[in-house]
């Protein structure tokens, strides 16, 4: 079966390439993609080879969504003409046989994939936009984050770094009622930040950000989450707890050994969570309803809306680290399409 996908290649260069996919064995269905959700930090973790799930030549991607064009015979809870939501696909060769490692090949405009796996398909509740709802992943890793860490109403949260899971983060634990501070170095993100309900907002290029939580809170905040996956930021997200407080490493810190401060988390008497994934299906689909009643408007993060001819561009810029991009969505209904 053809397709088109997005594909970098060892030397970081991007191209939409044909490649061909499996046809759909019997636990399986095939999607045709409407748009796949971009992941920044993810993705280009892979990209840059920070982390390592497989060779190259890639097609990364983890969220998208499609209707269902195929069904195995085995599969007896989707049906052709189906609007879902995806965790990726499998399967992808280029037209010289070249075999590519999908992680997880959501940028294609077809997927195979067995729909009842952990990392499968669901139908899209009731008339969610698609376009929104191919963001899932984003929020619900920031949304398991914060069920892990369960910080009641009133607490005073921190989020550190109001990227697309921060800012999942910082959704959700405004729903629960907290006092929330987004922290960032972008303008921009602030912005956002303020429109998805934080209480205070800080850039901390310009403001010792230590100070301002103790004029806050003295003695530190509740609940920590440091959500940039930058090593250099841990310490002082860390100093912002108060003693018995919670610290939450959601960030993606890479195969590389990270380092913190011991004596400041020990003496601070901190519980730590380690949230991963996305929380599977229960956070998925409580953020897709989310989106489809209008209580995350996640439409608000995305800043790019692009055809997928343009996203070997599109990915080349992030590369060379233009600034404000925050969410993308890549339509894969342009003229021309397989």
């Amino acid at each position: 079966m053809k397709a088109k996908a997005l594909i970098c290649d060892e030397e970081q260069n991007f191209s939409i390439e044909d490649v061909e996919i499996q046809e759909p064995a019997a636990d399986q269905i095939c999607i045709k993609t409407m748009y796949s959700g971009v992941s920044v930090g993810t993705e280009f973790a892979l990209i840059r080879n920070k982390i390592s799930w497989g060779p190259f030549p890639l097609c990364t991607g983890y969220m998208s969504t499609g209707i269902v064009e195929q069904v195995g015979s085995e599969v007896d809870n989707f049906k052709v003409g189906d609007r879902v939501y995806s965790r990726g696909g499998d399967g992808l060769t280029l037209s010289d046989g070249t075999v590519v490692t999908a992680v997880t090949g959501g940028h294609c405009s077809r997927m195979v994939i067995d729909p009842n796996s952990t990392h499968g398909v669901a139908a899209i509740i009731g008339d969610c936009d698609m376009e929104v709802a191919s963001m899932f992943v984003m929020p619900a890793v920031g949304l398991y984050g914060v069920d892990m860490a369960n910080p009641r109403m009133g607490d005073l949260v921190v989020v550190y770094g109001c990227g697309q899971v921060g800012m999942g983060v910082l959704a959700a634990c405004v729903h629960r009622g907290c006092r929330v501070v987004g922290i960032d170095m972008s303008d921009d993100q602030l912005e956002l930040a303020t429109e998805f309900g934080a209480d205070y907002i800080f850039n901390s290029a310009d403001v010792d950000v230590l100070a301002e939580i103790e004029k806050i809170s003295p003695g530190g905040a509740d609940v920590v989450f440091e959500c940039t996956g930058i090593p250099s930021c841990i310490d002082v997200s860390i100093s912002m707890c108060k003693t018995l407080g919670t610290f939450v490493w959601q960030g993606n810190y890479g195969a590389n050994p990270v380092e913190f401060n011991f004596l400041s988390a020990h003496g601070k008497k901190l519980q730590m969570h380690f949230p991963c994934d996305d929380g599977l299906q229960p956070c998925r689909r409580a953020v897709v309803k989310n989106m489809a009643m209008g209580a995350l408007k996640w439409e608000k993060f995305i800043s790019h809306r692009i055809s997928y001819t343009d996203a070997p561009d599109m990915y080349s810029r992030i590369n060379a680290g233009e600034k404000g991009i925050t969410g993308i969505v890549i339509n894969w209904q342009a003229k021309g399409d397989e």
